[in-house]
């Protein structure tokens, strides 16, 4: 496979090429036919056709000048035009009237559209919707819980990504090129959320949302991609801003590289919560730092290198304090953890005029767990009186991990436009992962799964490497006026598993009328099982990849280029996912993304399966002049089966699922914003209470899986936004509220050791926030 890689890029390069996140599409329509469209900044022209469209690929991004020169006209120039990373800019240019005094002419805001070759399930957010919207805590997973077939995970502490049914760590992240196992803060190597991102909001540029039917040059994830690009730092002057928000207190530093040639970027920030209390309302409070730079350099016209970095460092303390105040089950615990995660990429891309783009990209990543964890109540409830410390050292270690992931990655990616297949994209990686687990839990799991305490006791001190070689092949065709075609597929080779999968992948849009057109996608995709529970067990190794299979298909309805109506289908087929071995009735797609490790490290074999299926309504108005916001509803199932085989409501099985979003400027200075969300109630397992009693711990009743549902979840947030302006510069603050109608929505249920009975656990309740931002 590496000769393969070699060779690929050997022969590739030398040719045209593109990878989504490097170049752009600049689409229009010019007033008069036959004119042409140059670059001013790069001298490339094109002519527009007989009904005036025009269209430039392969455009680096940046800001561009337009000089369009109509027959029997001389050339006049159009204000800036912004050309995004890996997406389509459309704009329509109208020509002056001969006789106008002013030869001045008139562009439409620029709307972004994903590439053509995304079919169906593909959302572009703004940043200005992540950064102002209620609810979203600027952090970019929690706006996407607001988009169709997402939903909120366990409770409203985490950020967990749930799409169409899946599992929260079914997702794939890419920022800059870096492909980044978790981009949050508090995440284990078996987790993919946490609870707020280590990406400073304020540095996203785009932000590009698949959730299902995605084409194959991205890795394989079995439910969705989140791609984002960070915006470049100013080229012109050193500039600075200092933020204070959900996400902490910090700061941004920017500036020029020889006199606008390149540009950096750094953002600082950290957690301040542990200033004022001790406990957010989950036995805790977190405290983290993270660092997001980048620096982008214009070697020549046609060669641009950059450097990315995100880096997060968090730590916290979890459980039995001197004064708790309510008597929870987190309470019989002291648990101790911390954590670091960082990537790094360094990208190289060259321009081939308009035949294409090539980008060669280097990224390593890695990741450490430092966690302890003591059970208070092993040996029995503890007598009242003794002091937290003295209680904390005579209480044995159950669970101790200090482990490390490290990942690097060489990829290569290309589009070639041929005569005939027209756009053809091509690209190859290799993955070294190294990978050091020192894991023992002494007393073994008293997961709620099992009706005997104690199982499974390992201790796990092993070093190993692995590795993971892909390519990809996919062309995009126009089949006629109307119709579009994209058809491809991947290979993957997972080494530890010795396993090699093909995933196939096709998209077909017909355009039926000028603002209605069809949609349809087909992919399998596979995804390997985390390293952490094939190395916790010998048998582990002997699984394989699980793979789901997405169909979509759906209409699209252009009301305006910044409105849009969109009515999509889909279903989910799961087969050889991870399921308990000892344990017929436990699918790892029902676990989601959990902190509490050692209950979920059974011995597993790949006996899963299940589908997801749905049907979504989607109305979304991009910002213009005053607001923007959007809305959707959703009509869906998800059915999953351990080893026994029979398919039961998976955990993320909400029937119906109702959100909006929406913001509006009353005034230059003041900004209003709002969102509501409805989801039909989570399935749970409930406790077999006679043995849960007799135990003294929570053991579920297997025979009733997910039989029971929570209460139907609601909440509604608010945030308003006031500009002042502090020595010439701007400077915004917040105030919002979470959960505005305080809600008591449940999380579920524990049992509470203490009390030997059930506990309900309430999500957040009414929260209120204050945020800034000051830019100098």
């Amino acid at each position: 496979m590496l000769q393969f890689f070699l060779l690929l890029i050997a022969v590739l390069s030398a040719a045209s090429a593109q990878d989504t996140t490097g170049a752009g599409t600049l689409r229009g329509t010019v007033s008069e036919a036959g004119a042409e469209v140059c670059l001013e900044e790069t001298a490339r022209c094109i002519a527009a056709d007989a009904t005036g469209a025009f269209r430039l690929t392969e455009v680096r991004s940046g800001t561009y000048t337009l000089s369009v020169r109509a027959p029997g006209r001389p050339p006049v120039r159009t204000e800036a035009v912004e050309v995004r990373a890996g997406l389509e800019t459309r704009v329509e240019v109208t020509l002056p009237a001969l006789e106008a005094l002013e030869q001045s002419v008139t562009v439409t805001e620029p709307v972004f559209a994903v590439p053509e070759e995304v079919k169906n399930s593909g959302y572009l957010i703004q940043p200005r919707e992540i950064f102002k919207a209620a609810g979203a805590l600027q952090d970019v997973s929690r706006y996407l819980q607001t988009l169709p077939g997402v939903v909120v995970g366990s409770d409203d502490f985490r950020n967990d990504i749930i799409v169409r049914g899946g599992s929260p760590v079914e997702n794939l992240f890419v920022v800059d090129n870096i492909e980044v196992p978790n981009i949050n803060s508090f995440a284990n190597f078996a987790s993919a959320g946490g609870t707020v991102s280590i990406l400073d909001p304020a540095l996203i540029a785009d932000t590009t949302f698949l959730t299902g039917g995605y084409p194959a040059p991205y890795i394989n994830r079995a439910s969705s991609v989140l791609q984002i690009t960070q915006r470049e730092g100013a080229r012109d002057q050193v500039r600075g801003r200092a933020t204070l928000g959900f996400g902490g207190a910090g700061g941004i530093l920017e500036g020029p590289i020889r006199e606008g040639r390149g540009s950096w970027v750094v953002s600082a920030r950290r957690s301040f919560l542990d200033f004022f209390t001790d406990d957010v309302g989950f036995g805790g409070v977190p405290v983290y730092y993270s660092i997001n730079a980048k620096v982008v350099y214009d070697l020549t016209p046609r060669d641009r290198v950059w450097a990315a970095n995100l880096s997060g460092w968090d730590d916290i303390r979890l459980g039995a304090r001197e004064n708790p105040g309510e008597d929870r089950e987190i309470n019989n615990f002291d648990i101790r953890y911390r954590g670091t995660r960082a990537a790094t990429g360094l990208n190289w891309q060259r321009l081939f005029g308009a035949r294409g783009v090539g980008l060669l990209g280097l990224t390593h990543s890695e990741a450490t767990t430092v966690s302890a964890v003591r059970d208070l109540a092993r040996d029995g409830v503890p007598p009242p009186g003794i002091p937290i410390p003295d209680l904390i050292g005579a209480s044995p270690l159950v669970f101790d991990d200090d482990s490390r992931e490290r990942e690097t990655t060489l990829k290569y990616d290309l589009t070639l436009y041929a005569p005939f297949l027209e756009k053809i994209q091509a690209g190859a990686a290799f993955k070294i992962f190294n990978l050091n687990y020192r894991v023992a839990s002494p007393f073994g799991s008293a997961t709620p799964y099992s009706q005997i305490p104690d199982v499974y006791p390992f201790s796990l001190d092993r070093g190993f490497r692995a590795y993971q070689n892909s390519g990809y092949v996919q062309a995009s065709r126009r089949m006629g006026p109307r119709v579009n075609l994209t058809w491809g597929g991947r290979v993957d080779h997972y080494s530890l598993l010795q396993s090699t999968r093909f995933s196939p992948r096709a998209g077909l849009s017909v355009r039926l009328t000028e603002k209605l057109s069809w949609r349809a996608s087909y992919g399998s995709y596979f995804q390997q099982p985390f390293f952490l529970f094939l190395a916790a067990f010998p048998e582990n190794q002997s699984m394989v990849p699980l793979r789901a299979d997405h169909y979509v298909t759906g209409f699209s309805y252009i009301v305006s280029p910044s409105f849009r109506v969109t009515l999509e289908a889909y279903r989910k087929d799961y087969k050889d996912y991870p399921a308990a071995r000892d344990i017929p009735q436990l699918s790892f797609a029902n676990i989601g993304d959990t902190f509490n490790v050692r209950d979920i490290l059974l011995p597993l074999v790949s006996a899963g399966r299940g589908r997801a299926q749905g049907i979504e309504l989607f109305l979304e108005k991009k910002f213009t002049d005053k607001w923007f916001g959007q809305a959707n509803f959703a009509l869906s199932q998800a059915r999953h089966a351990g080893l026994d085989g029979v398919l039961r409501p998976g955990s993320f099985d909400y029937p119906f699922v109702a959100n909006f979003v929406g913001g509006y400027r009353l005034s230059p200075k003041w900004e209003v914003s709002t969102r509501f969300a409805y989801l039909t109630g989570r399935p749970f397992i409930p406790f077999d209470e006679t043995l849960s009693a007799a135990q003294r711990r929570g053991v579920f009743d297997l025979a009733r899986v997910n039989a029971e549902r929570l209460p139907d979840y609601v909440r509604v947030d608010f945030r308003l936004d006031r500009t002042f302006t502090v020595r010439d510069k701007p400077l915004l603050v917040f105030l919002g509220v979470q959960n505005i109608i305080n809600r008591q929505n449940v999380a579920g249920f524990s049992w509470n050791r203490s009390q030997n009975a059930i506990q309900e656990n309430t999500q957040l309740g009414l929260f209120p926030l204050v945020g800034m931002e000051w830019r100098f």
